[in-house]
């Protein structure tokens, strides 16, 4: 069996949305010896934002955005930072010469939160994660028998309605309930802090799993950008690495299961809604994923936007509001309705990470992101804080 690990080498134009030429993409570059600063991505090169906005929460809040950056790029006011193939080459080269730029996560003060229990196929996987308490190789028996209960009888629910509410009932006589249909069929959305402000990595980079785990897996989503008015401004693709045993033992564990060094991913940019691309977009997008493993395994997923059981734009307004309020903006995972149960490791053991495997998340109008698996000790350890951005940023003369 091979131990050379997966190249995270990717066609470069599949990094960028098929309609490149089109996109306004919103990204985040390391510039040696200056510091980090929003870039505007096109095809051929990437403009450094940083006299405009000095960070992309402030970047995003700006009204008009979207005509006032095509209008510095006809003027041609912005000062040019790389070609864009070399920015991206560089992002994904191993190891990297932190004497070029290369892309961070395209977000930074933004609080980063995430829904989950948003599809029906997942929803039954979180369950199935609680019936096992965490133990990979009992789920293969509950999933039979929770099956046998449910069966595709939730496809059609929707969440908050007093068919919900029938459904419920039913379950509950069964003995068949959980806290996890609770939230994907019930009123109230789950919503919870996925990682801290300038704490996700970006492309190219590793994501960490917390050691103590052994069953896990990636989670390919859908990440919007809002401003603190509320306003969904424009998507990304994300990577909510999910430990199943540690949320399956107890929902408790919830922020050690999701919250950990470098396992939040989100990228490779931020795409601006516009009259080209927007919240309909999203509503209709296919996710495609892959895991290429170090021992030759290979995983293909989809997940499909279509088939969320709450709306984008619901999520959001449960999100923020009179309730909660971000001044510096959110980033909001959608969720996803991939849940891999393909065996890995033995028969009915399911999937399960390697160290080393490489994951791609992809989708047409948005692009790929691409990170390999490491644990959350051995990532790179997050530093740049915010105090650190802030001290940066004055030092350059951007506050």
């Amino acid at each position: 069996m091979t131990t050379t690990l997966p190249p995270l080498d990717t066609p470069l134009q599949h990094l960028l949305p098929a309609d490149a030429e089109q996109a306004l993409l919103i990204g985040r570059a390391w510039l040696p010896e200056q510091g980090p600063s929003p870039v505007l991505v096109r095809p051929d090169a990437a403009w450094d934002l940083a006299r405009l906005a000095p960070t992309v929460s402030e970047l995003l809040e700006r009204d008009g955005l979207v005509a006032e950056l095509r209008a510095a790029l006809a003027a041609g006011t912005l000062p040019k930072l790389a070609d864009t193939p070399a920015l991206l080459a560089h992002s994904l080269a191993e190891p990297r010469d932190r004497s070029r730029a290369w892309l961070l996560a395209p977000c930074d003060l933004q609080a980063v939160k995430a829904s989950g229990v948003t599809f029906v196929a997942s929803l039954l996987e979180r369950v199935i994660e609680e019936q096992a308490r965490g133990d990979a190789a009992r789920a293969q028996s509950v999933r039979a028998a929770l099956h046998g209960v449910l069966g595709d009888s939730l496809a059609d629910v929707v969440p908050g309605s007093e068919k919900a509410a029938r459904v419920k009932e039913v379950l509950l006589a069964q003995g068949a309930w959980s806290q996890y249909l609770e939230v994907g069929i019930g009123p109230d959305a789950e919503i919870f802090t996925k990682a801290q402000p300038m704490s996700a990595v970006g492309l190219g980079a590793e994501v960490g799993l917390h050691p103590g785990s052994s069953w896990n897996n990636p989670e390919p989503e859908v990440v919007l950008a809002v401003t603190s008015r509320g306003e969904t401004v424009g998507a990304s693709l994300g990577n909510d690495v999910n430990l199943r045993d540690f949320e399956g033992r107890s929902a408790l564990l919830l922020g050690k299961a999701k919250d950990n060094n470098a396992s939040c991913a989100i990228g490779p940019f931020i795409r601006l809604f516009d009259e080209r691309f927007g919240i309909a977009d999203v509503r209709r997008a296919e996710l495609a994923m892959s895991v290429d493993g170090p021992e030759g395994f290979h995983l293909d997923g989809h997940s499909s936007l279509a088939k969320i059981s709450r709306d984008p734009l619901a999520i959001v307004a449960q999100a923020i509001g009179p309730n909660h309020q971000y001044p510096d903006g959110l980033m909001l995972f959608l969720g996803t309705m991939f849940a891999p149960v393909q065996d890995r490791f033995g028969p009915g053991q399911g999937f399960t990470h390697a160290l080393g495997d490489v994951v791609r998340v992809a989708t047409p109008r948005l692009g790929t992101l691409v990170n390999r698996v490491t644990t959350s000790d051995r990532a790179e350890p997050w530093r740049f804080g915010t105090a650190a951005l802030m001290r940066n940023l004055a030092r350059r003369g951007l506050l």
